[in-house]
């Protein structure tokens, strides 16, 4: 008997699945692995955070049900901080939805707009979501190569205006996950206007907005003008107020796109947990000094370690967002691929990173490190790094 669906068949192995099992063997063996893996936040929640999610669970009214869009004060709170930060106004009514992280939204917003068959861009490498979302939703998806020489920034050029079916969405992701690379401002206008032109829904995972360097300042798709007319915009609280695993994120943007995103999540879930929701707005609402000291650590980190790298003889570039570093492997170790690799430098160096290769076939020959241990042990990895490589 077939158990599994056409769907379940489409998808390859989680690489990261597999990389994680190996790291919990060598755990296991006695090994002191250093995660430099998995994006996770290992900062706690700030305080007034946590208090208010605290108060508003001891009560029982709001251990009930709540609206699969979201609370109406936490979309009115993320609105209010689309205009304080960028300076966008939003209906929190018609142009805001709160989803159960960003991945939940991204994977049914996939399902929400594409038929069988349909096209759907797709930079390559990519957050793996982005790719197979698609494949999930029995899309097709088309890569659009991000390359080195043009710092990892796709070129809307490459894609042909005679492509059959004709692409219906394009799925962003700035700053880049696993590159890191940045755009300005100029970058959403020119990808605004093709979408306009070729009638093509943008979708703009921003899920870094706030983990900027050395004075860059991220852009919102939505501030360019016109944007609302083509696409939405995904924002999380994950990385920007440590709280990944209280999973908060926002889908704004289009009218039609949020109806039809909200339609699907009244069928498939009830929402956030009501005070977590609560919680998020305190978060909004409240200080942001939080933030500022968030971004000043992975920026620490980051000059610790690409400057470590750098100095054993593995050069990596020093980048502008996000909390990562994505690192060519080096020269002598590249007919070995970013999987054997990352599992060679758990097993030789201790230290855990992500094999290109799971970010999509452009990925491969480099590896992502995550800025998620503190500088001691970052160092740490470092030595180990140098005895076993270099």
């Amino acid at each position: 008997m077939k158990i599994t669906s056409r769907r379940i068949e489409r998808l390859p192995p989680y690489v990261f699945a597999d990389v994680n099992a190996h790291k919990m063997r060598l755990r296991r063996q006695g090994a002191d692995i250093i995660d430099l893996g998995m994006g996770n936040p290992d900062q706690p929640t700030p305080a007034h955070i946590v208090e208010k999610l605290v108060e508003v669970a001891g009560d029982p009214k709001s251990h009930r049900y709540g609206p699969s869009q979201g609370i109406a004060a936490l979309r009115a709170a993320i609105c209010r901080h689309y205009r304080r930060r960028f300076g966008v106004d939003l209906d929190p009514d018609t142009e805001a939805l709160a989803t159960i992280g960003s991945k939940e939204g991204l994977a049914h917003i996939c399902l929400a707009l594409l038929d069988p068959g349909d096209l759907a861009i797709v930079p390559n490498p990519a957050y793996p979501l982005h790719l197979y979302g698609v494949a999930i939703a029995n899309g097709n998806v088309l890569s659009l190569p991000l390359r080195p020489e043009k710092e990892f920034i796709p070129e809307i050029r490459m894609v042909a205006r005679e492509l059959w079916p004709k692409p219906k969405m394009m799925i962003f992701n700035f700053p880049n996950n696993p590159t890191t690379a940045t755009v300005d401002p100029a970058f959403f206008e020119e990808i605004v206007d093709f979408a306009r032109r070729q009638e093509i829904i943008i979708i703009h995972d921003m899920a870094y907005s706030d983990i900027v360097f050395d004075g860059y300042e991220a852009p919102s798709l939505l501030q360019v003008k016109g944007a609302k007319e083509v696409g939405v915009e995904f924002y999380t609280m994950s990385k920007t107020y440590n709280m990944a695993g209280w999973r908060v994120g926002f889908c704004l943007g289009n009218p039609e796109v949020i109806e039809a995103l909200k339609t699907i999540k009244h069928y498939y879930d009830y929402g956030i947990f009501t005070p977590i929701q609560v919680a998020a707005i305190a978060a909004l609402d409240g200080p942001q000094d939080c933030v500022v000291q968030a971004a000043e650590i992975y920026r620490s980190r980051r000059d610790v370690l690409v400057e470590g790298l750098n100095r054993i003889g593995w050069p990596v570039f020093k980048p502008k967002a996000s909390m990562f570093i994505w690192a060519q492997i080096p020269e002598k170790y590249r007919y070995l691929g970013s999987m054997r690799f990352a599992l060679k430098m758990m097993e030789e160096a201790e230290v855990a990173v992500s094999p290109g290769i799971g970010f999509g076939d452009m990925g491969e020959g480099y590896v992502r490190i995550s800025l998620i241990e503190n500088e001691h042990r970052i160092r740490q990895a470092v030595r180990n790094i140098k005895r076993a490589f270099f």
